[in-house]
């Protein structure tokens, strides 16, 4: 009867810590802000007037300050703009700016401790700090809605993220527009965490992911990075429906990630390679467009038991980069990936071409190896090899191949961020 009746005493306990609580309208100027939340208690409704509030500021108690946005809190150029130290604090509807430059500090406009568990950040403008939200070790936390624009007076390295994670299992991260700064969103040591429907542009990564177990990054878009999203240490982590258009570097980067799924993403236009997988095993590539690259896919590091089927590669400069010794077939139950360049027939109307698909030979790998044999690609002999290649494929030397080619492309559908452009 006792265990029955627990959670009972506890919900009533809890309430009756709130029964007090008040809707507290707070003027603009001066130390107001700071002189309310000292006398504010747990359940109150702090309401900013518009105007300019000075920080910095620390929620040491489970209340709510809605700015209605309209209401600017302003820091001082040190620390944090605010520090949140309790459970169950909203923070919503405010215009943040000032934090201080430290990166030893982690100065961020919003900074949520160990202790700030089920924090709700909501609905608000971070403009120019260092550190937009800042999670250490907050369990629990929403950040959602929020327009995230960082510092752009630094060299791009020694600029702050948009949202840093440290040690935050259970962290949302939704529907956020982040530009400029560093990363979009780095999260560190963590697990557990839903990275979703976010906007990235003008940054390094748009998500990075460093030790990030069991975790989800969907349908976020990047636009203009030097990154997308780049997957490193990780396990078990799903990539899905994003998009990643016109990035430099990578579209999508498999680091030493193991049994994860990578599926109906679409990568476009990146100028150096579309997705690149280094020493990452047991991963699920399915479902996906790779479109317009300098590489389509740059597969290195021996990479082991990956499945890459039901894929589109369109118009990259160079399908496939891969230098082995031995055949790596790239289709599963007699379904393989859609090459733009595989000038295959499907006599039966299968929807699977009759010949299987290899996009590297002998000379491929040479020149990965060696670049200087460039200056021979004009020359007879050399045609001469990819000539014996192609009419006698027992000469290969091992690589990719894909035994049961698609002729239709695979394009996923995405539900595109607002302005997707």
């Amino acid at each position: 009867m006792l265990l029955r009746t627990l959670p009972t005493l506890l919900i009533l306990l809890f309430s009756a810590s709130f029964v007090g609580a008040e809707e507290l309208r707070v003027k603009a100027g001066g130390d107001e802000l700071a002189r309310v939340l000292q006398k504010a208690q747990a359940g109150d409704v702090l309401r900013l007037l518009p105007g300019v509030h000075f920080g910095p500021i620390f929620v040491e108690k489970s209340l709510t300050i809605d700015g209605s946005g309209k209401a600017a809190i302003q820091g001082n150029g040190q620390g944090s703009v605010i520090t949140v130290s309790a459970p169950d604090v909203t923070l919503e509807g405010l215009i943040i700016s000032g934090s201080g430059s430290a990166g030893q500090t982690k100065d961020a406009g919003i900074a949520l401790e160990k202790s700030a568990t089920n924090a709700l950040v909501i609905g608000n403008r971070l403009i120019g700090n260092l550190i937009g939200v800042n999670l250490q070790g907050a369990k629990g936390a929403l950040v959602e809605g929020n327009i995230i624009e960082g510092r752009q007076d630094h060299r791009m390295n020694a600029r702050g993220n948009g949202v840093y994670l440290w040690d935050s299992p259970g962290a949302r991260i939704i529907g956020n527009d982040i530009r400029w700064g560093r990363d979009g969103i780095f999260a560190n040591v963590s697990s557990g965490n839903e990275f979703s429907g976010n906007r990235f542009r003008d940054l390094r990564f748009a998500v990075h992911y460093m030790y990030v177990h069991d975790s989800v990054v969907s349908d976020n878009v990047s636009l203009g990075n030097h990154l997308g999203y780049a997957i490193m240490n990780s396990n078990n982590v799903r990539v899905e429906g994003n998009v990643s258009r016109g990035d430099r570097d990578h579209g999508i980067m498999m680091n030493y990630t193991n049994d994860s799924e990578i599926i109906n993403n679409r990568i476009e236009q990146v100028s150096e390679k579309c997705l690149f997988i280094y020493n990452a095993h047991k991963n699920l590539f399915e479902g996906n467009l790779f479109s317009g690259c300098g590489i389509g896919v740059h597969f290195t590091a021996g990479s082991e038991r990956n499945q890459l089927a039901g894929n589109s590669f369109i118009s990259n400069r160079v399908q496939v980069q891969y230098a082995g010794t031995r055949w790596v077939d790239w289709s599963e139950n007699g379904r393989g990936n859609y090459w733009s360049d595989h000038p295959g027939f499907d006599l039966n109307g299968d929807g699977i071409a009759d010949a299987p698909y290899r996009p590297n030979d002998a000379m491929d790998q040479m020149l990965w190896r060696q670049p200087a044999a460039r200056l021979l690609l004009g020359s007879p002999a050399v045609q001469l090899i990819r000539w014996s290649q192609s009419t006698f494929p027992a000469l290969l030397p091992g690589g990719v191949m894909d035994s049961a080619p698609l002729m239709k492309p695979v394009v996923p559908e995405i539900i595109s961020w607002k302005e997707i452009q």
